[in-house]
């Protein structure tokens, strides 16, 4: 009996002296959790900025085409004026 309970105390040290981890060990993971908070709140600020560049191209992108639709436009009813007075002036 005694030599089992010498054992286990045995056991039971190995395993407290093994099995913990030191204060360094847990200073250095929270380094590293600080860290990643770090870049986990910068990457989510870039993609906040690319989330407002992609809108504001969005935006433009939509004005350059209403202005390209009405310039279209504008030329279609010029071409279709000269035609008119084209035709006009060889009826003469």
């Amino acid at each position: 009996m005694k030599k089992f309970v010498k054992l286990a105390v045995i056991a039971l040290f190995a395993t407290v002296v093994v099995g913990c981890a030191s204060t360094d060990d847990i200073k250095h993971l929270q380094s590293q959790v600080d860290g990643l908070k770090t870049s986990v709140a910068q990457a989510s600020a870039d993609a906040n900025s690319a989330q407002s560049a992609a809108a504001d191209a969005a935006s433009r992108a939509a004005a350059a085409e209403s202005a390209a639709n009405r310039a279209a436009q504008y030329a279609q009813d010029t071409n279709s004026k000269l035609d008119s007075m084209f035709k006009k002036s060889m009826m003469k």
